[in-house]
């Protein structure tokens, strides 16, 4: 064996060195990252980096951040550095951040930092106080935690940054707010068309009809889509299209819901038989916004009334439509009246409101533009997604049904948080009794009827559940916990993990909830589907009579073979069939007209237009109602305490924060948007154990683990002593 040369180790340490350092330019060009975390927080979302990577215009951050901050805020800043790093690297050439040195030294702060320091001020991110250990005593010192993003004209700051959880959801929904217009728009491969139906031959009858502008609206709309269009790149493109002058193909226009009107021989002749069409239309590719333009009132008594929309609102609809076809609509519908919750924060005295959907209304208010609807007075906007009515106690008539009808039919969500009973206090009454001087009413608003027609009812009665809320009691009331039955834990087995928006939710807390019941023959007839989303456990009952919600009567569980569970929430998804097919079209009554036939007089009195009678009912119309739908969803949970400031969490990272905002996302679209919330939920409970699992480990680790002791002991001698034997053996021979 040869001996070997000096300086072959040399070499080797050479060539290591090498291999080293060509492994570190690898890493640098060829970047890559393993998140083993189950949901993924060190890794941005595929929403994420679709914001970033579609940025039109330029997008800079500047991060204002201490350095050398003490734990756990210096992680935040590490965690920080990382995130913006991966922005970086999916964004295309229009992301920039830049983190600014405002940090003071020993001597005193340098002129940079300190020009620093003035810029962030500037742009509103101040220092804030933390609290750190430094050589046994407690100090409280001044730090900058915030960043400002910066998108053209536009500015939005995060002005203070104290944890990582939700730190990618509010980075990235910032920087989508600024740049979702601005890059839908510029990204558009076509123009938007805007499309005018107006029959000429409707200028015939409009005098008559109380129109009297009509012949003016086309020059006006034109006026209004030239100003909207120099706001938005000039991405409209407007036609006025006369169906009666204008060869147009049947088969295209039968695809639009627009107002088509037939009238005969009118006034003796004056007017001859004719028809014409009206309405206005929003189109890009496959996606299509119908705006009426002309509604029929029919009104016992009075008559039929047709009403002009009023071109100055005209404006603000084609807007909010167009953000709906680019995908970039804010809006949020909320229905504001019939007895709906307060979602305001405060009462008209000044007190507090227990009914308040503040919080609600704040975390909502982060991604979404809350747009109230009063019912009674207005039509459901046709650009809303979603439409939330939360418990409403007041009746709805026929025609306001009709509305909530039709805007499903046009593709409206709706996501309804409604009650089965309504909680009368009985002030005369004493109180004492059960009751406790409340009275728990069936809630009847007319919406069942829509409900039971689509498929799915709420029952009339509570869930009580073993498995429950526990209120912790007072020394003076003996200690301990008493269970609060109708405040059902939701266990992580009982929760829906199908849909992607329900992934990071493992528990939930449910408050005076009704059980939901569906009609299968019905969803199945109507080609729907229905997915249920929670239920209670296998330990609940139904409280139906004699209701009392005050803890200290509830009554214990019923016998096991009353014990079942029950289905909480839903989602129906498909093409709904209206509620008014085959039935008269319902008219506004006389107390809700009142206000408008007043207006429209007044306005055909100041126009001069004739004042001759005729009968307006022999002109007939269609296009105004949709007796089947486009593709929409009913989310239905009999709760709606689920809303309320009493159950969510102003953080919006509790469970039910994360639920409810999750499914608002959801039908909005924005199912993306929902799975990066759930990211920062912490909320894992441990898995539900037996009785006999939990006696067998209490037992193995009592006993087990010292008898497996002894036991491998046993076997390592026995191993030994059967070694030092078969060495004696080799020896004596």
């Amino acid at each position: 064996m040869g001996k070997q040369k000096p300086y072959a180790k040399y070499i080797k340490l050479l060539i290591y060195l090498v291999i080293i350092v060509l492994i570190n330019v690898a890493g640098m060009t060829l970047f890559f990252r393993i998140d083993l975390t189950s949901n993924r927080i060190y890794s941005i979302s595929e929403a994420s980096k679709k914001v970033v990577s579609t940025l039109s215009e330029p997008l800079t951050i500047n991060v204002f951040f201490t350095k050398n901050l003490p734990a756990p805020y210096n992680n935040t800043e590490r965690y920080l550095h990382d995130l913006l790093e991966e922005y970086a690297i999916h964004a295309n050439k229009y992301f920039n951040y830049r983190f600014y040195d405002v940090s003071p030294e020993p001597e005193g702060i340098n002129p940079s930092a300190q020009e620093n320091q003035k810029l962030a001020k500037n742009y509103g991110i101040h220092p804030v106080q933390i609290q750190a250990f430094e050589k046994d005593e407690v100090k409280f010192k001044k730090a900058y935690m915030g960043l400002v993003l910066i998108h053209g004209d536009m500015v939005e700051q995060i002005s203070t940054i104290t944890s990582i959880n939700g730190l990618e959801y509010k980075l990235t929904t910032a920087i989508q707010k600024l740049n979702n217009k601005i890059s839908a728009l510029l990204s558009l491969a076509d123009k938007i068309q805007v499309k005018l139906f107006l029959s000429s031959s409707l200028k015939s009858v409009a005098p008559y009809m109380g129109l009297s502008e009509l012949p003016e609206y086309p020059g006006k709309l034109k006026e209004i889509i030239n100003g909207v269009n120099s706001k938005n790149y000039g991405k409209l493109e407007y036609t006025y299209i006369d169906p009666s002058t204008v060869q147009t193909d049947q088969q295209s226009l039968e695809k639009y819901n627009l107002m088509h009107l037939k009238w005969p021989d009118l006034s003796g002749g004056k007017i001859q038989a004719g028809s014409g069409m009206i309405g206005l239309v929003m189109e890009y590719k496959e996606k299509v916004r119908e705006i009426p333009l002309l509604s029929v009132l029919r009104i016992p008594i009075i008559g039929t009334q047709y009403n002009l929309t009023d071109i100055d609102e005209l404006e603000e609809i084609i807007n909010d439509h167009l953000e709906t076809l680019v995908d970039i609509n804010q809006d949020l519908g909320y229905l504001a009246d019939h007895g709906t919750h307060d979602i305001s924060a405060f009462s008209p005295m000044g007190q507090k409101n227990p009914d308040s959907l503040s919080t609600f209304a704040s975390l909502i208010s982060q991604t979404y533009s809350i747009k109230p609807v009063n019912l009674k007075d207005q039509p459901i906007p046709g650009s809303l997604n979603c439409l939330v009515i939360a418990r409403p106690t007041e009746n709805f008539s026929d025609y306001e049904l009709y509305q909530i009808d039709q805007a499903l039919m046009k593709g409206t969500n709706l996501a309804l948080f409604l009650d089965a009973f309504n909680e009368v206090r009985d002030n005369s009454r004493q109180n004492f009794g059960l009751n406790r001087g409340v009275n728990y009413v069936p809630l009847e608003t007319g919406l069942n009827k829509l409900l039971v027609h689509y498929g799915i009812d709420m029952k009339k009665s509570y869930v009580m559940d073993e498995n429950c809320h526990k209120q912790r009691l007072p020394r003076s009331m003996g200690g301990g916990e008493r269970p609060i039955y109708f405040a059902p834990i939701i266990k992580n087995r009982f929760i829906n993990h199908d849909l992607k928006f329900m992934n990071g939710i493992h528990g939930l807390v449910a408050v005076k909830i009704s059980p939901l019941e569906l009609d299968e023959e019905r969803i199945s007839k109507n080609k729907l589907t229905a997915v249920k989303l929670f239920s209670s456990s296998e330990k609940s009952w139904e409280m139906r009579e004699n209701i009392t919600l005050n803890p200290m009567f509830l009554s214990t569980p019923p016998s096991a073979d009353e014990l079942q569970s029950f289905p909480l929430a839903y989602i129906i998804e498909g093409e709904f069939p209206s509620y008014f097919a085959g039935k008269p079209i319902p008219e506004k009554t006389s107390d809700e007209t009142d206000t408008e036939t007043k207006d429209n007089e007044e306005s055909s009195n100041e126009s001069g237009a004739k004042k001759e009678n005729i009968d307006l009912s022999k002109i007939k119309g269609r296009g105004d109602f949709i007796p089947k739908g486009k593709p929409a969803k009913i989310f239905l949970m009999a709760s709606s305490e689920m809303l309320k400031d009493t159950v969510l969490d102003p953080e919006g990272d509790s469970p039910n924060d994360m639920f409810v905002l999750n499914t608002i996302d959801a039908l909005n679209h924005r199912q993306n948007i929902a799975t990066m919330r759930s990211k920062i939920l912490r909320f894992n409970p441990l898995h539900d154990t037996g009785a006999f699992t939990k006696t067998f480990v209490k037992s193995f680790n009592i006993a087990g683990l010292p008898v497996l002791v002894v036991f491998l002991g046993l076997i390592i001698w026995l191993s030994r002593h059967s070694r030092k034997k078969r060495i004696q053996m080799m020896f004596r021979k």
